[in-house]
């Protein structure tokens, strides 16, 4: 530091910038952030708890969440599990004015759910789109979201591992799952997970901790389901499942009989493996069980248990054709399938 005199005045000189200048990634960072986190919202929702001694009902707060705006028509995507037995849901937008939010439609078994405010339009942008299948293990992930009530908290990290599985809410496992060691806290279920760019690649669901908090093992709903289900649930408040039309033996008794695929139990009359020719469990005239065929194969996948040919079928649309590899006795059949979009 130098200082001089001219007439009674000091002038100060530092021989350092008052300011850094941030580096490309950290201008990349900011930029995403600054961009994109109008798009994240805070969602709250409350639960009725009934008094025994006044018999009222009441509502009681039941937790937060994060979410972020899908399109300009107000759709509000977020997980299953921060809605989930709500009676009241209200979700805070950029301008932190609340706005009552319905529920359109929910998939428990991907964690996802779609809610609808009417907001002004010009507060509605959402995130641009990207795709789950051209990430990388290495690359850089951003979690914007709403951690323990703080809004519009951001975290960052990478993309520590691609295709794992988790089990959803109602129990069946979500595929191909995003692994991201960005710190993803309670709160954060349901807002973005963000690359380098600002495309949204996934939806952060859970963390793995013994403790609850952030311990760098966090994972997202890949955007490649999230862009398959989500516009079903809009448009008719659930999935559209396609299936064969059968009913499986559960695999705890398969693994009994020690056998080497799903078996048949029981077969839709007119559905699709019916009329594929699929023979389901049954008994003869002496009241003799008869087992039904053992599926092994679908278009050359080896199936092994129920879970894989739930998991197999699940990205297949009504009217696709599967060749079905099977055995019947000890004898091993083919034939070819037509799925078909099952009732509720």
């Amino acid at each position: 530091m130098t200082a001089l005199c001219a007439m009674g005045i000091f002038i100060l000189s530092w021989p350092f910038p008052l300011q850094a200048a941030l580096d490309p990634e950290e201008e990349s960072t900011v930029k995403v952030f600054e961009q994109y986190s109008p798009s994240v919202v805070f969602i709250k929702n409350a639960s009725l708890q009934w008094d025994w001694f006044s018999t009222y009902l009441y509502e009681v707060p039941q937790g937060a969440g994060s979410g972020f705006i899908w399109d300009n028509q107000g759709h509000i995507v977020t997980n299953f599990h921060v809605i989930y037995q709500a009676y009241k849901i209200e979700v805070f937008l950029s301008d932190q004015q609340s706005y009552e939010a319905k529920v359109v439609g929910v998939s428990p078994d991907h964690d996802l759910a779609v809610l609808k405010i009417n907001a002004p339009e010009k507060l509605l942008k959402s995130i641009p789109i990207g795709n789950s299948k051209d990430l990388r293990v290495g690359q850089r992930a951003i979690s914007i979201g709403n951690p323990f009530g703080l809004d519009y908290s951001l975290t960052t990290g990478v993309v520590s591992a691609l295709g794992r599985s988790m089990r959803s809410i109602g129990g069946r496992k979500i595929q191909d799952v995003i692994q991201t060691d960005a710190a993803i806290n309670p709160g954060n279920s349901g807002g973005p997970l963000l690359d380098s760019s600002g495309n949204l690649i996934g939806v952060a669901t859970m963390i793995y901790s013994p403790s609850g908090a952030s311990a760098g093992v966090g994972f997202a709903i890949p955007v490649n389901t999230v862009k398959r289900i989500v516009p079903q649930l809009i448009q008719f408040g659930k999935i559209k499942k396609v299936g064969l039309g059968l009913v499986l033996v559960p695999d705890h008794v398969r693994e009994r009989l020690r056998l080497k695929g799903p078996m048949i139990f029981e077969s839709q009359a007119g559905g699709a493996a019916d009329q594929a020719g699929l023979r389901a469990t049954q008994r003869d005239f002496k009241g003799d069980i008869i087992y039904g065929d053992v599926i092994m194969s679908l278009d050359d996948r080896r199936i092994k248990n129920n879970e894989d040919l739930i998991e197999y079928l699940e990205d297949k649309n009504a009217g696709d054709k599967i060749n079905i590899k099977f055995l019947r006795g000890q004898e091993e059949q083919s034939t070819t399938a037509i799925l078909q979009e099952l009732m509720d």
